[in-house]
């Protein structure tokens, strides 16, 4: 398969930063794409599979790595939180 330029290089980061876009999608907070309405349940799906990540790569992350999953994991609890109430 070519590489493509339009797309950039996946890593750890550009992964998390993918659920992470998801999760906000869900929540409500970004714009839907391609007709996806806000669930909170599948948020709520995205949320775990990041702390799943972060429990399976502790230790083996970057400081930077490490704390874009810290930090997102505590956006999206605190914003699901204020969603479900």
């Amino acid at each position: 398969m070519a590489e493509d330029e339009d797309f950039p290089q996946l890593d750890f980061s550009t992964f998390v930063l993918g659920i992470i876009g998801t999760a906000f999608v869900h929540l409500g907070d970004a714009p839907p794409l391609d007709g996806v309405e806000p669930d909170v349940e599948l948020a709520r799906q995205n949320i775990d599979l990041l702390v799943i990540l972060q429990r399976k790569t502790k230790g083996n992350l970057t400081g930077d790595e490490e704390r874009l999953l810290d930090q997102a994991l505590f956006d999206l609890k605190s914003r699901y939180a204020e969603v479900t109430r």
